[in-house]
């Protein structure tokens, strides 16, 4: 006979927006403020996130700004109304069975009491043995503006912040320090280190190129090609979301990395030439250790070799240029690295067979100490420069090949990360 599971209030919206919170465990400490009842909203968001949320309010927030029923109905489980024989001052303060603790909304009262260690109401007791223990906490303030800049309330939040308590300042309007929203809380919790620990490329860094470069032939014309850069991008954002720091050093191409990418992990190194690219990515092999190096830019393979200082006239008629090899940067990586890397290069051919494809991309390997080749045809109808799909063939040192047909840049970066991942977390390479 099948054994049914009990029923939880939040059954029906855990993990409909999202599973990064799984296996989270936050308490959402609620002060006597009006702005309490905004704390039904952000216990709905975070559960809709997957996070496992415990309430906790004094007595009389519940009896006069917000129902313990309702906060019950919101997390799914028993609210905290005060301590008994249970200890939960401790089950919930404690760092092996919580993660994070939010205050939200905050009181002046009650910043005044943590920093001054009044331990006299049971979210100040949760409050006490959380910042005792290491947990983070989070405190989200709301009150008049006027109270909020008071001298003492300001030493007072300074005082925490010293001791690691993290603020999220209040939205000043109309005379009052208003909360945050839901959405701007549940961002940071989505961006901490909270959810990344549980990320598998956590700690990890990773440097990606991107994009084309700029040959300039006098001050206003160039030689380039159309990458788009997307395919970089999305790799950046998938590493991104996958726990790791990323340092994109990027040229041009049809999207803003400013806009595309505001992950706090995501550091964005803006090139013109070839050179510039060349320059940006040694001195950043040079400043910090990286674990993984994609190289993903269509980064020109010549220069000219004479640039005009001044625009050229149309009135000379014929103008011959000539071009120079420029240095290969995925030829000198692993030269540089004093270190083991895994380095993924990336090869693009016209309207070819996809063996010619396959060996032209595995020599490239070889020639370079890469780990991976990612090979595609720019030629091929569907893949080609600026598009929103790609066809990749992914070759190790082995050979092996790993043929990933016509879909999303965004799927592709994924299946390229898995692989990534598989290979650095699996082996010794960078132990």
């Amino acid at each position: 006979m099948k054994k049914k599971r009990p029923f939880r209030p939040t059954r029906d919206i855990y993990c409909t927006e999202g599973e990064e919170l799984v296996g989270i465990r936050l308490v959402l400490c609620i002060t006597g403020s009006v702005a309490a009842y905004k704390a039904i909203d952000v216990a709905r968001l975070l559960v809709k996130h997957g996070a496992e949320v415990y309430a906790v309010m004094n007595h009389g927030t519940s009896k006069i700004f917000l129902s313990s029923e309702m906060m019950k109905w919101a997390t799914g489980n028993v609210v905290v109304t005060e301590l008994t024989g249970n200890l939960e001052h401790i089950s919930l303060g404690d760092q092996d069975t919580t993660d994070m603790v939010i205050v939200y909304p905050c009181t002046a009262n009650t910043l005044g009491k943590l920093a001054n260690g009044i331990d006299d109401t049971v979210v100040t007791s949760v409050l006490t043995v959380a910042l005792g223990s290491g947990v983070p906490i989070v405190i989200c303030p709301a009150m008049h503006e006027a109270m909020y800049y008071n001298r003492i309330i300001q030493e007072n939040i300074n005082k925490l912040k010293t001791n690691g308590v993290k603020f999220l300042e209040p939205r000043i309007e109309q005379g009052k320090a208003k909360l945050i929203s839901a959405s701007d809380l549940l961002h940071y919790i989505q961006d901490s280190q909270l959810v990344n620990k549980n990320k598998k490329l956590a700690g990890k860094r990773f440097m990606i190129t991107a994009g084309s470069t700029a040959e300039y032939i006098d001050p206003v014309r160039v030689i380039m090609n159309l990458s788009s850069g997307k395919m970089g991008m999305a790799l950046a954002k998938e590493a991104s979301d996958r726990g790791a720091s990323v340092t994109l050093v990027y040229g041009h191409g049809s999207m803003d990395p400013d806009n595309y990418l505001q992950a706090p992990g995501i550091e964005i190194q803006r090139v013109d030439t070839a050179q510039e690219m060349f320059e940006s990515v040694m001195f950043k092999l040079s400043e910090k250790r990286f674990d993984v190096i994609i190289l993903t830019s269509a980064t020109s393979d010549f220069s000219v070799e004479k640039k005009w200082n001044n625009k050229i006239e149309s009135s000379l008629g014929r103008v011959e240029i000539t071009l120079v090899p420029i240095d290969k940067i995925i030829s000198k990586v692993k030269n540089v690295c004093k270190y083991n890397v895994f380095l993924v290069g990336f090869k693009a051919e016209y309207d070819v067979q996809s063996r010619v494809l396959i060996e032209k991309a595995y020599t490239k390997l070889l020639e370079s100490g890469a780990d991976l080749i990612v090979a595609n045809d720019v030629g091929k109808k569907g893949t080609r420069f600026g598009s929103e799909n790609n066809e990749v063939y992914i070759i190790d040192r082995q050979k092996n090949t790993v043929h990933l047909p016509i879909q999303s840049k965004d799927m592709i970066a994924a299946q390229i990360l898995d692989l990534i991942e598989k290979n650095i977390l699996h082996s010794k390479l960078l132990t």
